[in-house]
């Protein structure tokens, strides 16, 4: 989902060479940041677990725009991936606080970047097992209250921000902890789809849709692509398919060419949840219009060959060649887990409490048919993990869409990304709000202002930030009354 650091169109993020690492940024841009790191418990809900051990949590803090002891404290639930990858692309938050006046906080998941409770073995069963929504929470809630202390801010209001599985996160902190959480700006969060709610093939059909609403004649250049490479598979082509898209390895069997559908589907996936009007450098280096650049090239080349090498991956031109294998990994998110710890820990999350579950048809989009059932699921993470998944726990311990009763949070989505139906699209209730974004891609909204932003953003924005001063106002009157 959102978040996840996964190879992308045009590039992998990984690939040290061809894009800056997120330390680079933060030297380049001189980031106000400071890194730091709390000494967190390891188990919240078992006193005998794991001899009563903690460890080491990243976080990164500024101080720049606080009014020191009185302004709000602006938290980011963080996601599934390094911090720092959160905070630089971000920048909506900052502007927020330096409006008003707000300390600001990014808090490193558990399991994620440099937060590994067991170092490198934190994805050994059983240690792997402390990877959890409520475990991740818990820490959020602790650190917020400690560090809430050693700042002499136990007046200041919470307010927590949060995109994608993060967001999802920022709705979850206000369920669970409204006592230290004011509100919550939930950006691009699909916390029903993830939680068991809606159509399996929603989510590839918007992928479809992105490609679509540009050209139709797009989506049937990818289509007929997808079908070019079947039968070139089906007639055991194998040396012209590795000469079409540049492989390094020439493939052997259906089972690598369906890994290379995976590759190719994964790509597209990006593309239309970062379709930014402006070039990016989160997730990947990407120019502006991602989409439509893509649609252009495709339209305008004869083979298989432009598809993949001419946009798809490798941007910065180094990779000689495409290893099937090491660019993308088949996992328990058919959108893709990415590489290294990372990937791992998600895709351990995938097998545990989000679901999961889309599949794409050729029917109602654009891609090879590609089927990932409950039962697979299950098959993958017993075999993968020793897990049994449990459908339907994310809408028994977080509400599902019986959220009427709650309060403060935005639900914002742009109607660009494929994520976007699987959230909340209505406003339930005068402080349930939903915002959506006409031409915003993955919570554009968090991004910092840009020249070329649509001006639906830059209104979602002003009402953000009126509704999280309302809520900081009220906040400060509660507590005022309750002492």
């Amino acid at each position: 989902m959102v978040l996840k650091l996964i190879p992308c169109y045009p590039c992998d993020h990984r690939d040290q060479s061809a894009v800056l690492t997120a330390l680079d940024y933060s030297t380049k841009y001189e980031s106000p940041f400071t890194e730091k790191y709390f000494t967190q418990t390891m188990d919240h809900f078992n006193f005998n677990s794991v001899g009563n051990g903690s460890y080491s949590q990243r976080y990164l803090i500024t101080d720049k725009y606080w009014e020191k002891g009185y302004g709000p404290i602006f938290f980011y639930t963080g996601n599934e991936g390094d911090i720092w990858d959160f905070a630089l692309n971000s920048g909506f938050i900052m502007e927020l606080a330096a409006q008003q006046r707000a300390l600001v906080i990014f808090a490193e998941h558990r399991y994620y970047g440099k937060s590994l409770p067991f170092g490198k073995e934190s994805f050994n069963i059983p240690f792997v097992g402390l990877l959890t929504v409520e475990q991740a929470l818990a820490d959020y809630a602790v650190m917020i209250t400690e560090l809430k202390q050693q700042l002499a801010a136990t007046a200041c209001p919470v307010i927590v921000f949060g995109g994608s599985y993060g967001g999802m996160l920022s709705v979850y902190m206000r369920l669970k902890y409204p006592n230290i959480v004011a509100g919550a700006l939930a950006a691009s969060a699909p916390i029903l789809s993830t939680a068991g709610l809606g159509d399996s093939r929603q989510f590839f059909r918007d992928v479809t849709s992105d490609f679509e609403s540009y050209a139709p004649e797009c989506r049937d250049a990818v289509r007929g692509a997808f079908q070019q490479l079947k039968q070139l598979g089906e007639q055991q082509e194998y040396s012209r398919i590795q000469s079409e898209f540049a492989l390094c390895k020439t493939p052997s069997s259906p089972k690598d060419v369906h890994q290379l559908n995976g590759l190719l589907r994964n790509a597209f996936t990006i593309m239309a949840m970062l379709d930014y009007p402006y070039s990016t450098h989160f997730m990947g280096s990407l120019p502006a219009n991602p989409v439509k650049v893509a649609c252009d090239t495709m339209l305008s080349g004869p083979d298989l060959g432009v598809l993949f090498t001419g946009i798809v991956y490798n941007s910065s031109g180094l990779l000689p060649c495409f290893d099937l294998y090491s660019l993308y990994l088949e996992c328990a998110d058919p959108t893709g887990c990415g590489l290294g710890f990372n990937s791992m820990a998600w895709d351990y999350q995938a097998c545990t409490e989000i679901e999961l579950c889309y599949e794409s048809n050729n029917v109602t989009d654009m891609f090879p048919p590609m089927a990932f059932t409950e039962k697979d699921r299950e098959l993958y993470c017993a075999k993968r993990w020793a897990v049994i998944p449990r459908p339907g726990w994310l809408k028994i311990q977080y509400w599902g869409n019986a959220l009427s009763t709650a309060s403060n949070i935005i639900f914002s989505n742009g109607d660009l990304d494929p994520w976007a139906n699987g959230g909340v699209r209505k406003s339930l209730s005068s402080s349930l709000i939903a915002i959506n974004i006409s031409g915003g891609a993955h919570h554009l909204d968090l991004r910092e202002s840009n020249a070329a932003d649509p001006v639906s953003v830059i209104n979602a924005r002003k009402i953000e930030a009126d509704l999280i001063a309302q809520w900081v106002k009220m906040e400060r009157t509660r507590s005022q009354q309750s002492l």
